[in-house]
């Protein structure tokens, strides 16, 4: 919190008992450290990084040597297992130069209640870079949307198949959608705000707000600011939200969340009761009786399409 010009959080009377402050480790010289905790939250984990989140990152070594990224959807010419052995490398590669931004002190780490604070008491600016799907359920207020990534709308060839390839490899569960690099984000970023200008830059995970603080880092910006775990890390009172959902289920959908199996939604129902688990359980009933109903249904089908045969 130095680093915004505040006094650091201990110095206030702040209540925070749903709270706990994830330190991040300093060597002597105030070099940030990820803890094993920390550093597996940035690898790929079913439903938490859906496959079309991952294969929105192409990241590929210039012709200088230097890492850039490239950001164009990947297309599927190589079978399952050499796509899904792609991803895990391009993310140990991107993962490498995100831990050196921040032990390197490019970027430095906030935590949720830490960017709440900086953004009330010293109008720094949040710059939420979700895709529109996660943007529209709940977001913070007066922060400025710029997505990275957004939803394709793009129908061809090459989209469609990984679109599919995105929807069975998760997507019906996950909800999420088939995303491509917004190529407007820096632009409208740069259009918006000077290069000295403190951004907060936060996605709902925190892996997507890495690759952003990265391109923009690149592109001249020295004073970013990554929020740790993203905005679902965050707690009721760190940040003021708006929107109709709670800002912790922006980022779930699809068929996990109709059933209420996702994390976020086990732990509202540990906190609300019987009440709030009735409404899945009964969703989940549901489901039976239908499937039920058309197995039955087709088995009828069957037995008048046979005695139309017979006569």
């Amino acid at each position: 919190m130095e680093a915004l010009g505040l006094p650091p959080l201990n110095s206030l009377n702040i209540s925070c008992s749903n709270f706990q402050v994830q330190n991040v480790s300093k060597s002597p010289k105030k070099t940030y450290y990820f803890s094993s905790l920390e550093l597996s939250s940035l690898k790929p984990r079913p439903f938490c990084y859906s496959s079309s989140e991952l294969s929105s990152l192409k990241l590929r070594p210039s012709s200088g040597g230097t890492h850039l990224l490239h950001w164009t959807a990947v297309r599927m010419q190589v079978d399952g297992e050499d796509y899904e052995l792609k991803q895990v490398k391009d993310m140990a590669a991107a993962r490498k130069r995100w831990e050196t931004l921040v032990r390197e002190e490019k970027v430095k780490v906030l935590t949720p209640r830490e960017a709440g604070y900086a953004i009330q008491l010293s109008n720094k600016t949040l710059l939420d870079v979700r895709p529109s799907t996660e943007h529209k359920k709940a977001w913070v207020k007066g922060s400025r949307w710029i997505p990275i990534f957004d939803v394709d709308t793009k129908i061809d060839v090459g989209t469609l198949s990984t679109k599919i390839t995105s929807f069975m490899m998760g997507g019906w569960w996950s909800g999420m959608p088939t995303l491509s690099y917004n190529d407007q984000f820096l632009p409208k970023v740069q259009e918006n705000y000077p290069k000295d200008t403190d951004l907060i830059v936060a996605c709902q995970k925190g892996l997507r707000s890495l690759a952003a603080c990265e391109l923009l880092y690149n592109a001249g910006y020295r004073n970013l600011f990554w929020v740790q775990g993203g905005l679902e890390a965050a707690e009721e009172e760190d940040l003021v939200i708006e929107g109709p959902q709670p800002l912790k289920f922006a980022g779930i959908g699809g068929v996990s969340e109709f059933l209420g199996f996702t994390d976020q939604q086990r732990d509202a129902a540990s906190r609300e009761g019987w009440s709030y688990r009735l409404v899945f359980s009964a969703r989940l009933v549901g489901i039976f009786l239908v499937a039920d109903a058309l197995f039955l249904g087709a088995q009828q089908v069957g037995h008048y399409l046979q005695d139309l045969r017979s006569h």
